[in-house]
Formats: C-alpha cells, structure tokens, sequence
C-alpha cells in the first residue's frame, strides 16, 4: 500500500532515510540541505529512528565520520550541498576508494565565487570522478525513490560504492510536492538488514583500510574499482526494475520521453527535465517530432542507453548546468559527444543555462528546439557553446 504525501524534496530525502533507519548519520547544515537533516533530526528526537546522529564540526569530518562508522560495518548516511561537497573533497575520494556504501542525498547549489546559494551542477559534476554513482533526481518523488533504491545499488557486494542522490537546490529541496511513498513495512523489508563483508571490528578476520599503497598495488585496487563502478550499470537496472515491481514506478539509467522518432531531442537532468517534458508535450501537439532524453545516471555514465535514445534524431541539444571550464563545452556535453563518436550523422549542440539558479523557461526550450531544426545536418565545433537566458 502507497501512501500518498505532500512533501518538500529535502523532506522526501528525510522520510526516505526514516523508512531505511541508517545505523549512523553524520550531519552538518549547508543551505540549502540543512532542512534535509533539520526533519531527520526530528525523526532522531522523537524516537521515530534508531539512528545514532553525529552532529560534526564541518563537512569534511562529516565524511571523515561517515568514513569511520563505515569502515566499521555501520549502514551510513550523510548530505551536503555545493561548498560543503567541495570541503568534503578529500575524503570523498576516500570513501570511494575504500568500497564503502555510503548513501548520500547532494542538493545541488553553485560552488562560490562569487556566493551563490541557488542550483546549478557545479558542485556534483566536480564529483564526477571521484568514484561516486551520481543518480539525478526530476522531483520530489524521484528523491524519495532514489534514495530508497540508492541503499541496494551502494551495497551490492558487486559494488560496494558510495552513491550520491542528487536533486536541484531550491527548485526541489523547497518545493511542496506530491508524492507516492511505501509503507513503513514494505520500505524496510524492501532495504533489508545491512551486514558489512569487512570490518574494522571484526578482530576474527581483520582487515586494513586505508593503508599506503604505492606502486606495488595500487593500480591493481584502481582497476578494482573500476570494475564495481562497471558493475553498478547492472546493479542499477535490476534494482531499478525491481523497485518497479514494488512501487510502480520502474527505473533505469535514462528515461526516453518521446524520442523513438524524434527527429530533435534535448539531453537535460534534474529539474529541468520536467520543464523539457511541458515543452515536448506541446510541440508533439504541433505535429513537431522532439523528444527528451534524461540523465538519470551520470556515474556510471550510460552510453548504451544514449545511442538507443539519440538514435533517430536528425540533432540533438545537450543543456549543461555547469561549466567545464577550458574544455569543449560542458561535462554533459563532452561525454554525449563521446558516446555518439563515430556512430551517426546527428548534429550535437551544447547549451549551457542556469548557473546560479537562473530560471530556464518554457520558451527557452521552446527555442531550443526551434533552433535545432534550423541547425540539422550542420557541423557544429565541439567548443562552441550557446547560451540560455544569459543578459547581454
């Protein structure tokens, strides 16, 4: 049985993790995530929740602690936003190398400077290396979801890798939505009981984590690594597929709305995809032939999935919210050009739109489709980048 909520995304992302009931959650506000762990400190106040809440000094010792209950078996969770991610840095890296589960909810906010507290990707697409699955969230219920579907992807032992469960900052975080959510039962039935495969308390089989590792090995454990983050592709579409199963609401690595003839198609994540799917709706109505494909895994990156979706249409928008600066174009868009290489004639268009939070509109899309038609069959640099919405 469903139950049907109206919730803020922050506040979906909180009765998420009340529903999983982490062992350990580390926590330090950041706007615009502090709401996030403002409810979930509720739930730890009213004895809704188990968890053992470690309220921190900064956002660096709160991966550092997440680190640490992790290593020591503990299912651990967290949140961030923009700056805090960035003094996170170090550690992040670590909790990937070391093959720890860690789920954690980012609301994506531009990194300063100047200070800016509104969406844009800068701050997880700074993460995209880091060995981090990133899961871009549409809405309120996608948060909820992919949190949810986050825990059983992070801890597959063929995995055994952080995930971030992105949604945009203010756009999501602070708006009121309707959403479907399960019951308590079928929630913790569906996440299960979490036993770590290694532990640093375990003193019958010890293990070491974080040790130097120099030339002798280290390329050997990266090589590891990669093959869990290879696996997580796998591990996304059967969770994804299963969670159909229980909820309704199936997932995989994109969503393709409306592109199996599409002859134009904008590549967007997050919230935007939503405003795209309006515009898609309308145009179809018009007898216009467009379509949407959204990014709903950015790590693993889907590339089969993108030449499946692209593949009938004659040019395609990519629409960055974050710059990649001295590159041709932004992250986005570099990888898109990657999966498509070689493989067709499409004309591919980078737009960058958004930064800082600046709204993009039904007609900004609008004319990005609009635009797309009249580029068709044209040759594109790959370091050219139009604009969305800029003044001037």
């Amino acid at each position: 049985m469903a139950r049907r909520l109206t919730l803020t995304g922050n506040d979906a992302a909180a009765e998420a993790m009340r529903q999983i009931d982490p062992d350990v959650v580390t926590c330090f506000p950041i706007t615009p995530q502090t709401e996030l762990m403002h409810k979930f400190a509720e739930f730890v106040a009213d004895g809704d929740v188990k968890a053992e809440m470690v309220l921190v000094e900064s956002e660096h010792s709160a991966m550092s602690a997440a680190v640490g209950a992790a290593s020591a078996g503990a299912r651990v969770m967290t949140a961030t936003s923009a700056n805090g991610l960035a003094l996170m840095w170090e550690i992040v890296y670590i909790a990937a190398s070391n093959r720890l589960p860690i789920v954690m909810p980012v609301v994506n906010r531009a990194l300063s400077g100047p200070i800016n507290i509104h969406c844009d990707h800068s701050d997880t697409m700074g993460c995209r290396d880091t060995g981090w699955i990133q899961l871009y969230s549409e809405n309120a219920q996608e948060v909820y979801d992919n949190v949810l579907q986050g825990i059983l992807i992070a801890e597959n032992p063929e995995v055994l890798l952080p995930v971030m469960v992105t949604f945009d900052g203010f756009i999501i975080s602070h708006t009121v939505e309707v959403l479907d959510a399960l019951d308590d039962k079928d929630a913790r039935d569906w996440v299960g009981d979490y036993k770590s495969t290694y532990s640093l308390l375990n003193t019958d089989e010890p293990a070491t984590f974080g040790p130097l590792d120099l030339q002798d090995y280290y390329f050997e454990h990266k090589r590891q690594q990669i093959e869990g983050m290879n696996n997580a592709t796998g591990v996304i579409k059967s969770v994804g597929e299963a969670y159909g199963k229980l909820s309704g609401r199936a997932y995989g690595m994109t969503e393709n709305y409306m592109t199996d003839d599409a002859d134009y198609v904008v590549v967007a994540l997050g919230s935007t995809c939503g405003t795209a799917k309006v515009v898609v709706d309308e145009m179809r109505a018009e007898g216009k032939r467009v379509g949407l494909l959204k990014i709903r895994s950015f790590r693993p990156f889907p590339h089969a999935e993108i030449l499946a979706g692209l593949a009938s249409a004659k040019a395609v928008g990519v629409l960055d919210r974050s710059v990649s600066f001295g590159a041709p174009g932004g992250p986005v868009h570099k990888e898109i050009l990657a999966a498509l290489s070689g493989t067709g004639d499409a004309t591919v268009v980078n737009y960058l739109y958004g930064l800082g939070g600046r709204d993009i509109s039904l007609d900004h899309i609008r004319t990005v489709f609009e635009e797309l038609e009249t580029l068709a069959g044209k040759t594109i640099p790959a370091d050219e980048v139009r604009f969305i919405g800029l003044r001037g």
